[in-house]
């Protein structure tokens, strides 16, 4: 069985991690598959949102520690496990996590690298690499104090402890909970909502939103300006002020 299963929902696509028997533990294999998976939805016009979740337990438990019992630092650099997190990061695609169950270490990371993260109100999140003697390795680090500020990031990832989907969203992790029984058709209804929006402007948005945790305020309003100026260029502009003044619904197509 694959360890990565895509299901296509057009305009959305939800691509499921499948490995329940260690709560979806990220290894190399998975990560690749992973990889793939987005990379080639991410080049077809067809699919305007995508949703990467697990299951009901778990999204991600964690990196397959069996791995790093014999690992040296040789051997992580020539493999270059959590440089796949960053490959994901340059996913173009609108990339929401929908978390239930525990999303715990490399877990949480993978979560953090979306564009949004939702959660059912039983998720579980955590980063407890400090446990095992080392700490987050794939920007848990550096997301988790962008979001959540210095002193709590030095609370979650000094001691390891779990926080829950309310705390999550009340540090700013998560963007929304739903409940239990329809969080992930609640994430979907989500990814058809954006889906449903301009592509290109979408696009550019979270380009200029991810600059903002990056880059210095001046670099994101340059930023910002110029990507707003190019959109009047577009087709989408054309018909999304088209159908405004003709009180109609746009249809958006990506030009």
């Amino acid at each position: 069985m694959p360890f990565v299963v895509v299901e296509r929902e057009a305009p959305i696509a939800i691509v499921r991690l499948n490995r329940p028997e260690v709560r979806n533990a990220l290894n190399l294999q998975v990560m690749d598959e992973l990889v793939a998976a987005l990379d080639a939805l991410d080049g077809d016009e067809m699919v305007r949102a995508i949703v990467l979740t697990g299951d009901e337990k778990a999204f991600a438990a964690g990196a397959d520690i069996t791995g790093f019992l014999e690992a040296t630092p040789v051997t992580m650099w020539r493999e270059d496990l959590t440089g796949r997190w960053e490959r994901i990061r340059r996913i173009q695609t609108p990339l929401i996590a929908a978390v239930s169950g525990y999303a715990m270490g490399g877990g949480c990371e993978l979560a953090m690298v979306c564009d949004i993260v939702v959660a059912s109100e039983n998720a579980q999140f955590a980063q407890p690499e400090i446990n095992l003697g080392l700490i987050p390795g794939a920007g848990g680090t550096q997301r988790l104090t962008r979001v959540a500020g210095k002193y709590r990031a030095m609370d979650l990832i000094l001691t390891g402890r779990r926080f829950s989907a309310q705390e999550a969203r009340e540090i700013g992790l998560v963007a929304r909970v739903f409940p239990a029984g329809s969080w992930l058709d609640d994430a979907k209804a989500l990814a058809r909502e954006i889906a449903a929006k301009p592509p290109l402007a979408v696009r550019l948005a979270i380009e200029a939103i991810d600059l903002v945790a990056n880059s210095t305020l001046d670099a994101g309003l340059e930023f910002e300006r110029k990507a707003f100026y190019l959109l009047f260029a577009s087709e989408d502009k054309d018909e999304g002020t088209r159908a405004f003044v003709e009180k109609r619904k746009a249809n958006f197509k990506g030009r």
